[in-house]
């Protein structure tokens, strides 16, 4: 990763009138998780951080199971090539209130379309290495000052903001946590003020 990172900020300081400017990392969802992970190896080279429904600030215990351990990750490819029994069961909790409409309308999402599910597995299993550790991030923060903006949606039920809060505990001078009228679906078009917000504050 540390060699990517280096020919990305190579490649963009070659293309710009002036040299060595710092970039702004933004990310939505997973790519929160790797945004997290990129500012790990170069926090000293990145001017902000803006995170959208991030994850990677919390421990998922489902993405932990299916991609960390073998026999998990045995059963979520198999799932997600035969994955009528999952919809099938997911249905079933929907009907006994156990789990709600926006939960199953965002699973159903990738679970319906082969395609989909195919993309799903290989970018959890491809990432499966990125762990930022949290420790030295805020650490990181503290030292180099870089101002922190997490945006979550009131009405999302997969990452919620209170795990933003937690995050920011011990680093409040340089982190912000704001909550927007949306769902998961934070990186939308109608949200391009609200995020434009957090690119120039």
């Amino acid at each position: 990763m540390q060699t990517i990172i280096e020919i990305i900020l190579t490649e963009t300081n070659d293309k710009q009138e002036t040299k060595n400017d710092k970039p702004i990392l933004l990310g939505f969802s997973l790519g929160g998780r790797m945004a997290l992970s990129f500012y790990q190896s170069i926090p000293g080279q990145v001017e902000k951080v803006i995170l959208l429904a991030p994850d990677g600030l919390k421990v998922n215990f489902w993405y932990w199971l299916s991609t960390q351990t073998w026999l998990g990750n045995k059963f979520f490819y198999f799932t997600m090539h035969y994955p009528g029994w999952f919809f099938g069961f997911l249905k079933a909790l929907k009907g006994l209130s156990l789990v709600n409409a926006s939960v199953f309308k965002f699973v159903k999402y990738y679970i319906d379309n082969k395609q989909v599910r195919y993309e799903l597995y290989n970018r959890w299993t491809a990432l499966r290495k990125l762990r930022p550790n949290l420790s030295k991030i805020r650490s990181a923060i503290l030292y180099n000052k870089t101002p922190f903006r997490l945006v979550y949606g009131r009405h999302d039920r997969i990452i919620l903001s209170p795990v933003g809060e937690r995050f920011k505990k011990g680093i409040e001078n340089y982190c912000v946590v704001s909550v927007i009228e949306s769902g998961h679906q934070v990186l939308h078009e109608k949200h391009a003020s609200e995020i434009m917000n957090q690119l120039v504050s």
